[in-house]
């Protein structure tokens, strides 16, 4: 059964664009969108989407409060949130995820992004676009770690860690695809032992345990 995605941004073009990309997927169906915030509440409760895109800056209701009546603490039911935006700021970032987003992408981050998010965030999992991860990486990096040596190896097999490391670096699934010379499906199979073995929720989680451990520079 296709993913049902709900769209909402105040942009008639970006809904319109991001239509046309998610409607190309044989396992993905936009069935409504939203032109701000006090709508995407009305639509989301109703329809009950899969995942709900929404856009930061809307009028209305802006889209963190949007976010945190859809999907924040103490939302009985929450539903899936991704936030999409041109901002690219941390405080947007960290507003957002504790609003309840379980995703932040930039709108230029590229079609395939877009329907790899609908699809991590129907899973339950999470996603930040990648080159939000590094810089944040980078800070991390600058102000202080790695804080602390592993005192046992990585559990990793060896692939296991070219995938970890290339997660790390901002790579998109189809990127380590791509530079490892292997298979979506399999990039998502190791990603997926990866997040076991380091008791990681999600990929951002993955790409912090390898700063910590000294693993990248």
């Amino acid at each position: 059964m296709a993913l049902r995605v709900l769209i909402a941004d105040d942009q008639t073009l970006v809904r319109t664009g991001f239509r046309l990309i998610l409607d190309a997927e044989d396992d993905i169906e936009v069935v409504a969108e939203a032109p701000d915030g006090e709508a995407a509440v009305r639509l989301a409760r109703q329809l009950r989407p899969d995942v709900t895109l929404m856009d930061l800056r809307m009028p209305k209701v802006d889209g963190i409060r949007a976010t945190e009546l859809l999907a924040g603490p103490g939302v009985p039911d929450p539903l899936r949130v991704v936030v999409v935006t041109i901002y690219d700021l941390d405080e947007n970032l960290h507003a957002a995820l504790r609003a309840g987003a379980c995703g932040f992408l930039l709108k230029d981050a590229g079609p395939r992004l877009l329907v790899e998010a609908v699809h991590v965030a129907a899973r339950g999992e999470s996603l930040v676009s990648p080159q939000i991860t590094t810089r944040l990486l980078r800070d991390f990096a600058r102000d202080g770690g790695p804080r602390t040596r592993p005192t046992t190896p990585t559990p990793l097999t060896a692939r296991e860690l070219d995938v970890a490391l290339a997660v790390a670096r901002g790579g998109t699934n189809a990127e380590i695809a791509q530079r490892l010379s292997i298979t979506l499906s399999t990039v998502k199979s190791h990603l997926t032992s990866v997040q076991q073995k380091l008791g990681a929720r999600n990929r951002t989680e993955v790409a912090i345990r390898m700063w910590e451990d000294g693993l990248v520079r």
